[in-house]
């Protein structure tokens, strides 16, 4: 496959015989982001293993050495970070290009706004789409300078940090992990106490983690479903070892793909079970998946799992809006599960959607016509009338947007529709899960690129 910015590379999945074996998916995407970020903000040495070695992440440590690490690869996944800690970063000499990324572009504006440099942000095509404002306004609110910034707060922009970071409390207007991060990350150049608020509690990895290098955080119910995350600043963080669990999100595309696929029994080793991350597993459950978690462990202050997973008859759902935070990178594949399932599954609350790489709540739309599924939009709800386990297939090669997501999406679907799927491109696969075609022709999926 070529790579993402070059010349697109159609690929096509089409139906074949049963998923059966072992695989272990890459490490966590914002684990792995994270590792480096602390790394960098830490004195002393850093050990991760099990990095997510894809595009993304190897763009948010290009953006570390930049600001002053020294990073050095010792093996497949194995990788030595050696920081500069909180306040002594170095002002990069050139902008820092995110590519994809925008987990790394968000959280470094934190990291990097929060110091006296000044430094550019700077993305691919799908990046430059992607709103920034969100972040930049708690940034602000904290002493940080735009210096320049592209239309509607997006990237290329430029930051100048302040000579000392403003401590605030701060509610966040969507529930986003991101923000919350940014806004954490900045907190650590920043005398005394900065709190996020969230009326929904979002992935906490970011929390976990500034524990695990050693500041002071403390965490206390808000509201009905929020949380009230507070950080001392100014701590000095040490660095530590990262064990990066696999991520849940890639682990969604073969866990469904078994799910849909007549006669399909897999096992997926050591996948994250935070409690944040689980909604697409609690969803299929719910459904009627055999999901069977084996062998529960601790692996970087994260619990995980292997998970036995065997095709299932599916029934349509409601998934509550509340629910979105947990799983909000899983709608595309939850898509095509539902499109598998009896009846009508209704996903409630997708606003979100509408903001990631692409926008993915259009994007899973087209490519569900494609196939010949029956769905609605109705607000920010996404409504896919299921066809008890016969998809057509077919259709046009569905456009990907340069998302990963709705490119690995529809060639699960594929493997048990009756005419096979093609999309348009395959390369920016890459950025997350690099080995996806290849782990699944293992386990015996047709997949041609």
């Amino acid at each position: 496959m070529s790579h993402a910015h070059g010349l697109a590379s159609p690929v096509t999945s089409r139906p074949g015989t049963a998923l059966k074996g072992r695989l272990r998916v890459p490490g966590d995407k914002s684990i792995s982001h994270r590792s480096m970020i602390f790394g960098l903000l830490s004195i002393g040495e850093t050990r991760v293993e099990g990095l997510l070695e894809g595009d993304d992440v190897l763009r948010t440590a290009e953006a570390c050495r930049a600001l002053g690490a020294t990073i050095t690869r010792e093996g497949p996944g194995r990788w030595r970070i050696v920081g500069v800690g909180i306040g002594g970063l170095t002002e990069p000499s050139d902008a820092l290009d995110f590519g994809n990324a925008g987990t790394g572009s968000r959280l470094m504006m934190g990291v990097a706004g929060s110091h006296p440099i000044t430094t550019t942000f700077d993305g691919d095509a799908s990046l430059r789409k992607r709103p920034m404002r969100r972040i930049l306004d708690p940034l602000v609110k904290m002493g940080v300078t735009v210096v320049s910034e592209a239309e509607g707060g997006r990237v290329p922009l430029t930051l100048r940090g302040p000579r000392e970071t403003i401590p605030i409390t701060y509610e966040t207007p969507a529930a986003s992990a991101q923000i919350k991060s940014a806004i954490l990350l900045a907190g650590l150049n920043s005398p005394g106490l900065t709190t996020v608020i969230e009326r929904e509690a979002t992935r906490d990895h970011t929390e976990r983690m500034l524990r695990h290098f050693g500041a002071k955080v403390e965490v206390k119910p808000h509201g009905e479903d929020g949380r009230a995350i507070t950080l001392q600043g100014q701590p000095e963080l040490r660095g530590s070892t990262v064990v990066v669990p696999t991520d849940p999100s890639s682990a969604a595309f073969p866990l469904v793909a078994a799910l849909i696929t007549p006669g399909s029994d897999i096992i997926l080793e050591g996948v994250m079970m935070n409690p944040l991350r689980t909604g697409l597993i609690t969803t299929l459950l719910e459904m009627g998946a055999s999901i069977e978690r084996l062998n529960e462990r601790d692996e970087g202050g994260e619990t995980v799992a292997d998970l036995r997973v065997r095709s299932s008859r599916l029934t349509g759902v409601t998934v509550p809006a509340a629910r979105a935070p947990a799983m909000i990178d899983e709608y595309p594949i939850l898509a095509v599960a539902a499109s598998f399932a009896e009846g009508v599954t209704r996903m409630q609350g997708l606003h979100e959607l509408r903001v990631k790489e692409s926008d993915r709540l259009a994007a899973v739309a087209a490519g569900l016509a494609e196939a010949g599924v029956q769905y609605e939009i109705e607000g920010d709800d996404l409504i896919v009338h299921g066809s008890n386990g016969k998809v057509r297939g077919g259709g046009k090669p569905v456009a990907t947007h340069l998302d990963h997501r709705i490119a690995m999406a529809f060639l699960v679907m594929g493997l048990a529709t009756q005419e096979p799927m093609t999309v348009d491109d395959g390369a920016m696969i890459a950025t997350s899960f690099p080995t996806f075609i290849p782990l699944m022709r293992e386990l015996g999926a047709t997949i041609q690129d």
